[in-house]
């Protein structure tokens, strides 16, 4: 499992960060990634599901929040 720490990485490059790290995973791996409160956190699970993916957690950590995403086939 890979990790992406897009903590203070405003909306919406942190999607496309997240997407563009999907891009490089095979089908089945799963990518943590950490993401602040606000739109981070609400925006990036919605837009990686809408692109196929599988939310698979999602953790509050302090003040930031960790989620699991599952790449699903492209």
């Amino acid at each position: 499992m890979e990790e992406l720490d897009l903590r203070g990485v405003i909306c919406p490059y942190n999607f496309v960060k997240t997407k563009l790290k999907l891009d490089t995973l095979d089908s089945g791996f799963h990518l943590t990634v950490l993401l602040d409160d606000g739109d981070p956190i609400h925006n990036v699970p919605k837009s990686i599901m809408n692109e196929g993916h599988q939310v698979l957690s999602k953790e509050k950590v302090g003040n930031y929040y960790r989620i699991v995403i599952q790449k699903e086939d492209s």
